[in-house]
């Protein structure tokens, strides 16, 4: 018994260096979407709306971040170049579409779950497979110090903007 004690406490002080440290080490939301790479537009847009500071604040939030790929397919699908998305006038009404309040884990998803966004609107989660309306996720739970980001690949529009 001491011997499977000691064993589990060995692989358990083993996994803090492996992304299980404490949330005051973890960079906020904006700082690792930021540090990812792959979400530049999405970082331009969040400056360009006036919603950095609000995203690094205390939250917690949930955050469905499109990559950039998702919004190089976006910017064709509308016909419309980067500057011009970034200077639409409901640029904050899309990106707050992403966000929710609190923190929503992977492991609290249930299909056909609605998530009230800060825009106001619900998105609509499904489970098999995994998607945040018609967006897939493609990575889930990626954990920051004010909370969770799931990666989609779609940019996901609220309903009066679609």
């Amino acid at each position: 018994m001491k011997k499977t004690l000691t064993l589990l406490l060995t692989l358990c002080l083993l996994m803090i260096p492996l992304g299980m440290a404490n949330a005051e080490e973890r960079k906020d939301i904006v700082d690792t979407a930021v540090a990812a790479g792959q979400f530049t537009i999405l970082a331009k847009a969040l400056e360009q709306a006036g919603l950095v500071d609000a995203l690094k604040g205390g939250g917690p939030f949930t955050v469905f971040a499109p990559t950039d790929e998702a919004f190089t397919t976006l910017l064709k699908q509308l016909n419309i170049t980067a500057e011009e998305l970034l200077a639409r006038k409901d640029l904050k009404d899309i990106l707050l579409y992403h966000v929710a309040p609190g923190k929503v884990l992977s492991t609290d998803l249930k299909d056909g779950m609605k998530v009230k966004t800060l825009q106001g609107s619900d998105v609509i989660i499904s489970t098999n497979p995994v998607k945040v309306n018609d967006a897939n996720v493609v990575k889930a739970d990626i954990m920051a110090s004010n909370g969770v980001i799931h990666v989609i690949d779609k940019v996901l529009l609220p309903p009066q903007n679609r």
